[in-house]
């Protein structure tokens, strides 16, 4: 058969294999291979057992990155810390985690970004908003009468019933004379 690979060219082209980056004819030609040796055959068990083994441990590194006891010690912590609730030395507790902790110390600015954002949004609301609550309730503690600029629900209900009216009367006058 010309399509047999060696046992060195076999053993190239493993790491490839078990990531499936091979094409079909050439992955064909290594499972035929690994099918009739057993040196090989073992060979790739270990590497596929390694890269399992590997995967596995990044995986868990990676679903808690912060399982630290001083991590999670920084993140009870925190929201108190942005509120100003904490004593000197906790303040100085979480000031060092922040330093030396590269994920605390992101944590801290993205809560300091976030904060600087919600301030800003408000200050817009507020700057954007017409009417002036404080000056009604104000107004309303002292029995004064607030400007009311809106339309009184009764002549809403009124103009609606004259405008339906005339509707159906323009209705019947179209029918009748068209």
């Amino acid at each position: 058969m010309q399509n047999r690979l060696t046992c060195d060219q076999v053993c190239a082209l493993l790491s490839f294999y078990t990531e499936d980056k091979l094409s079909d004819k050439l992955a064909m030609y290594v499972r035929i291979h690994l099918e009739n040796c057993p040196d090989c055959m073992e060979k790739y068990l270990k590497m596929k057992k390694m890269l399992n083994k590997f995967m596995e441990i990044q995986n868990r590194e990676i679903e808690n990155p912060y399982a630290t006891k001083q991590y999670e010690d920084f993140k009870n912590n925190l929201s108190a810390y942005i509120d100003n609730e904490l004593n000197d030395f906790e303040n100085i507790k979480i000031k060092k985690i922040a330093i030396s902790n590269p994920l605390a110390r992101h944590d801290l600015e993205s809560i300091y970004t976030f904060k600087k954002l919600l301030h800003s949004s408000f200050e817009k609301t507020k700057n954007d908003c017409k009417n002036d609550y404080s000056k009604n309730i104000i107004c309303q503690l002292q029995h004064e009468e607030i400007p009311d600029k809106t339309v009184d629900p009764f002549f809403k209900l009124i103009i609606s019933f004259f405008a339906m009216i005339t509707c159906i009367v323009a209705g019947i006058i179209s029918v009748l004379y068209f």
